[in-house]
């Protein structure tokens, strides 16, 4: 009891310590520090891990942010960026003896250069708000995650986020030209640069996909790309997934490109036509969803193309959007994916893993197996494209067992994509949920360079710790448990 005693006492120190540094730069408002002010903010959209921070800065502009970093790294006090909270991975979730810096007020388009098709945007800045403000020009920012009306492109920028139209346009890696900064101690930083290369080392792929452990996001300079002349869409069904899976890899084999590629399972298709009633085939067993786009010339032959691969591969339907507003249609099961699954289940643990496309039905059918071995149900929604998953997991975080059963189910697929050539994550980040996969994924080698890296950028582990990777003691702790075990997944992750 003295030591619980003692452990309080001593972060109520540390609280009023860190409140009083920071109210010399920051106005009272925009520190919060009491339960209630800070619960909102005590984790992200991976629901089920929760703790809250020892206070919240807000800082309205750079100068401010810039302080708010010198103080926490004189103080030793952890840091961790946050923007609109959508993420998947607890990449966001607070430290109960950190601050938690809310990038909000960053939210402002800074310039749009429509020759070069770029725009400078401040972190804060919404993803598809940058579409909508460069509309009237005939351009687009062509990253689109299904969080993409509430996710801001700082946040995009930490995860290396995607989208359903990332197989032919690329993650934000390929979509961000110059990222700009503080480093933990409050130093101007950059990566990039607005030319076709940058002097020096090439560290932009470095920052994109971070997830905020080496530096804090401000300003992004993004690519934007021409709105096509004409898009479609075709929808088209299954009666058995490795049909579906095998369509997929023959599409790609043929030399197509689509705009975007994905595919969704009956029980999905079932939760989302519930939703928004798109008009998808509920007795399919898959459902593919192929879009083409380009001059009017382009995506006739594409589509027609396309047309002659499904068929070819064992399709039981097959439909062509007619307009706009049927392609919208089409998309919108999809892009509604996840909310629709909350319809159905109080709870959902969002898998993120990557195989190899002609895997797409051995993964599946994995994943059947482990429903009854966990007794749990998932429905099933994939970039198919390029082989990136997105399992939901079904579960009522109200009872614990339950919630264990999902933590082990969800490591047993990243687990097992990697048994079949893929990697543990494909967008949405490692975070806190995938710190023990990492240690299936990586050697004790390979870990230790990844820490390199980090103590290059921040001596004192003081941005985002606890987070995506792994200690090599944690990882000898896993394969002791996963040994005693004798099973693929095991322990649940820790509570923060």
């Amino acid at each position: 009891m003295s030591e619980i005693l003692e452990n309080i006492s001593s972060t109520a120190e540390l609280q009023n310590s860190v409140v009083r540094a920071l109210s010399k730069v920051l106005d009272q408002q925009d520190i919060l520090f009491t339960p209630e002010d800070t619960t909102p903010y005590e984790c992200d959209g991976l629901t089920a891990y929760r703790q809250r921070p020892l206070c919240v800065a807000i800082p309205k502009d750079l100068n401010q942010l810039q302080q708010v970093l010198k103080i926490c790294h004189s103080l030793n006090v952890p840091v961790i960026a946050r923007g609109a909270g959508t993420g998947l991975s607890g990449g966001a979730m607070p430290s109960p003896k950190g601050v938690t810096l809310s990038m909000a007020r960053f939210n402002k388009i800074l310039n749009i250069n429509p020759h070069a098709r770029t725009a400078l945007v401040q972190c804060g800045v919404r993803n598809l708000a940058i579409s909508e403000a460069v509309s009237h020009l005939g351009l687009y920012y062509a990253p689109d995650p299904s969080s993409q009306i509430a996710c801001t492109i700082g946040g995009n920028v930490a995860e290396n986020s995607g989208g359903v139209h990332c197989l032919k346009y690329g993650l934000t890696l390929h979509n961000v030209l110059k990222v700009k900064g503080f480093t933990i101690e409050g130093e101007p930083i950059e990566f990039g640069s607005e030319a076709l290369d940058t002097p020096g080392l090439d560290l932009l792929p470095l920052i994109v996909g971070s997830e905020g452990m080496l530096a804090i996001t401000t300003e992004v300079v993004v690519k934007l790309t021409p709105k096509p002349e004409l898009a479609r869409c075709i929808m088209a069904s299954f009666d058995d997934m490795r049909k579906a899976g095998n369509a997929v890899a023959s599409i790609i084999a043929s030399g197509i490109i689509p705009a975007g590629l994905e595919m969704m399972d009956k029980p999905m298709t079932a939760a989302v036509e519930d939703f928004v009633h798109a008009g998808y085939d509920l007795n399919a067993e898959a459902i593919l969803l192929c879009e083409s786009d380009g001059t009017l010339e382009e995506v006739e032959e594409e589509i027609e193309r396309m047309r002659t691969v499904l068929n070819n591969s064992g399709a039981t339907a097959i439909s062509v959007s007619k307009s706009e507003a049927e392609r919208l249609r089409f998309w919108s099961g999809r892009k509604n994916a996840f909310p629709a699954s909350g319809r159905i289940s109080p709870d959902y643990m969002c898998m993120d893993s990557t195989i190899p496309r002609k895997r797409l039905a051995d993964i599946l059918q994995a994943i059947a197996q482990m429903e009854h071995k966990y007794s749990l149900r998932c429905a099933n929604v994939f970039h198919a494209g390029d082989g990136n998953l997105h399992p939901l997991i079904l579960f009522d975080a109200n009872d614990p067992d339950q919630l264990h059963r999902a933590e082990l189910f969800g490591a047993d697929i990243l687990e097992t994509s990697v048994k079949m050539g893929g990697t543990v994550t494909g967008e949405h980040g490692v975070g806190v949920e995938k710190l023990n996969s990492m240690c299936v994924q990586f050697s004790a080698d390979e870990l230790e360079q990844m820490f390199s890296i980090k103590r290059a950028f921040d001596p004192k582990g003081l941005l985002n710790p606890g987070k995506v990777i792994p200690t090599l003691q944690r990882c000898v702790e896993y394969g002791r448990q996963v040994i005693h075990h004798g099973q693929v997944a095991h322990p649940t992750l820790p509570r923060f």
